[in-house]
């Protein structure tokens, strides 16, 4: 097949999600099975096919799959624009199926972003965020409220088989860990990796971390050996994906990196023109082409839902080992549009649509409701669930049912937007000692204009103003704060 580029995948074959389109549109390409290559992929159509146990989207519960980044930038792909990390699975992925310009995590951190994650519920209704200790540490005693319902919990109702592998950080006692919360299975770190205090290495090496690795609740490792984490995080979630490919699962994949400190293996290690945080990017990026990849050896792609984001925005006082937000203002810890709009990539064969790139906003907190109702389960009404159900973005049935977003920094409500336009109350960098600066009247920024937010509208648009602070008031008017569980 002459111009015909692959990466070549550790198992022999080539990555499914990775057939790039390079003949045009309306050409077949088909591969035999049981060959050196494993897919049929129709390129025309954008829709990526492979032979196997498929039924149809339609008629059987589909499995579902949500990849989560730590720390990534908005701009650290290649195709949200970074010019010298190479991410070619996460690009192909997007070009196979969705990618999203306005998707939010539901905060600027890790614990309460995860919490909402998993719950579709503002952290503040869970207690899952603190103004002060704004993450759960290795001495906490808090963690995700045991009412609290996540969606392995829903779906485990279902029939689905559950599993969360690589960063929890939702509570690190016994009470607290993933199969107190419906998954069935936990591979991974219970908090940040740079955690638990430093360890001297016996060979003289530099201090690690000492941070353990848990199998479901047993410490396998201590300190965590962290640059063979994002492979054997990889290694754990193919085994699962093989195991259960006869039955719906529900498979959370939360990576470690790229938080600091970066770790990269032998192999990826500097292997990028970004250093040491485009080696662990790189890395993460290959994870993602083996992990769709081995959806598509077991012949499940076309009954199978995946969504790549990140947690929150780049940690930028880190540096060089920090990453980018591309054009939006400001990175983790901040309620500008860096901290908290991240990269978005849906991807399912057969069901989205190849190529679309969709401003629609969306957020972390509607993959609960999204996954629900693919899942067939019910979502609960006995309290607020802050997440919308997806599937009109996804299937192309409309143009997504949020137009109002919400930006909490800790407990405290810092911005919110509405359609195009955003209004702060408050503004703070994500780190350091500066006070919080209050604004009456608000700062207004049009994102669809100015997503660096540099061109304060709000005398020309008090209208708007007034409309932003209505639903502000009715959402405080209803909010009830869950037991603080950081402190």
């Amino acid at each position: 097949m002459p111009g015909y580029r692959s990466l070549p995948s550790p198992e022999g074959k080539i990555p499914c999600a990775g057939l790039w389109q390079a003949f045009g549109a309306g050409v077949l390409i088909s591969l035999m099975r049981k060959t050196n290559l494993a897919c049929v992929v129709v390129l025309g159509a954008g829709l990526a096919a492979c032979p196997g146990r498929s039924l149809g989207a339609e008629t059987v519960k589909p499995n579902i799959v949500v990849i989560l980044a730590d720390d990534l930038g908005y701009g650290d792909l290649g195709c949200y624009g970074h010019p010298s990390i190479r991410t070619p699975n996460l690009d192909r992925m997007a070009a196979e199926g969705m990618r999203f310009t306005d998707f939010y995590a539901a905060a600027e951190v890790c614990t309460p972003s995860r919490a909402a994650l998993l719950t579709g519920r503002l952290p503040v209704r869970s207690g899952m965020c603190s103004y002060e200790r704004r993450v759960l540490g290795a001495d906490s005693k808090g963690g995700l409220p045991s009412e609290e319902i996540t969606i392995a919990e829903a779906l485990k109702k279902r029939g689905y088989a559950t599993a969360c592998i690589g960063k929890w950080h939702l509570g690190h006692l016994p009470e607290h860990l993933p199969g107190k919360h419906g998954f069935d299975h936990y591979f991974g770190l219970p908090y940040s990796n740079d955690m638990g205090g430093v360890v001297a290495a016996a060979d003289g090496a530099a201090p690690r971390w000492n941070v353990p690795l848990i199998r479901d609740e047993t410490i396998v490792e201590r300190p965590a050996e962290q640059t063979t984490l994002t492979e054997r995080y990889t290694a754990e979630a193919i085994k699962f994906i093989g195991e259960n490919a006869g039955r719906p699962f529900f498979l959370y994949f939360p990576h470690t990196f790229p938080h600091v400190p970066l770790h990269a293996s032998d192999k990826f290690k500097g292997a990028s023109r970004r250093g040491l945080y485009g080696d662990t990017v790189e890395e993460l990026d290959a994870s993602v082409g083996r992990v769709l990849d081995a959806l598509c050896r077991e012949g499940i792609a076309e009954r199978t839902f995946v969504f790549f984001t990140s947690d929150n925005g780049p940690w930028l006082t880190q540096g060089d080992s920090g990453g980018s937000a591309g054009l939006l203002r400001g990175g983790k810890g901040s309620t500008w549009e860096g901290g908290m709009r991240e990269p978005g990539i849906a991807w399912w064969p057969g069901r989205i649509k190849a190529g679309q790139v969709v401003s629609s906003m969306a957020c972390t907190m509607d993959l609960f409701v999204t996954s629900l109702k693919l899942a067939g389960a019910e979502v609960p009404a006995d309290r607020i669930i802050d997440g919308v159900d997806m599937a009109p973005i996804l299937f192309g049935a409309g143009t997504g049912n949020r137009d109002f977003m919400l930006y909490y920094r800790g407990a405290q409500l810092y911005a919110a937007r509405k359609g195009a336009f955003k209004a702060h109350f408050t503004t703070r960098s994500g780190y350091g000692g500066e006070a919080p600066v209050p604004h009456n009247p608000p700062l207004l920024f049009n994102l669809d204009h100015d997503p660096s937010e540099r061109f304060d509208v709000a005398t020309q648009h008090p209208d708007v103003l007034a409309a932003i602070a209505s639903l502000v008031a009715e959402h405080r008017a209803k909010l009830v704060l869950g037991k603080p569980q950081l402190e």
